[in-house]
């Protein structure tokens, strides 16, 4: 995974609540076996009409916000089904930042283990930032190591995150990458009970 720091990207609002994962990355599209590729399905059902058309209505068709990296959402996002292919899609779209209120236990953690920096802030604060960024082109800046979110005109927020999740993000880690920095300690284990052909 690459580490997050300070960040700083452009803003697509999503003013709903309630996203759950089938919105995210719909069913059908769940037949991957790898973890690139479903960026281009992401919001499918929102994006595109029954014959593939892309709809005019939603703001990711919206060539001034098709690049956004932070996206904005409502309340409970990433509820319903415990998929992780959701926040696969949303990473290989290219957001590498989520600010909502609150989020589904499951997609929180999926997204922290995948790279994403989820975010969460006041219902105040979310709602300052989705009519900020409801003008193309707004940008954030994301300070993990400070905990903080601001933009160039004077709004600044403070968010709270676990001190495992943000060693992991600030460092690129995978679940995987935190068992081998105790590399050393498993192979002394290994040595001392099963011997030397575990080295």
């Amino acid at each position: 995974m690459e580490p997050i720091n300070q960040f700083t990207g452009t803003v697509c609002p999503i003013n709903r609540a309630n996203i759950d994962t089938d919105q995210i990355i719909p069913k059908q599209f769940l037949k991957r076996i790898e973890r690139q590729g479903f960026g281009q399905f992401v919001f499918y059902n929102w994006r595109f009409d029954d014959d593939g058309n892309k709809r005019e209505d939603f703001i990711l068709n919206d060539p001034q916000f098709a690049d956004s990296e932070i996206l904005v959402a409502g309340e409970n996002f990433g509820c319903g089904s415990s998929r992780e292919h959701a926040p696969w899609a949303l990473l290989d779209y290219g957001f590498r930042v989520i600010i909502a209120p609150s989020y589904a236990d499951i997609f929180y953690n999926n997204s922290v283990k995948n790279g994403i920096l989820a975010v969460k802030l006041t219902d105040e604060e979310v709602e300052t930032l989705l009519q900020k960024s409801s003008t193309p082109g707004f940008k954030l800046h994301i300070n993990l190591e400070e905990q903080s979110v601001s933009d160039d005109s004077g709004f600044k927020a403070h968010f709270d995150i676990d001190p495992y999740w943000k060693k992991m993000l600030l460092n690129g880690w995978d679940e995987i990458s935190v068992t081998l920095t105790a590399e050393d300690r498993i192979r002394q284990f290994e040595e001392r009970v099963y011997g030397k052909q575990y080295s």
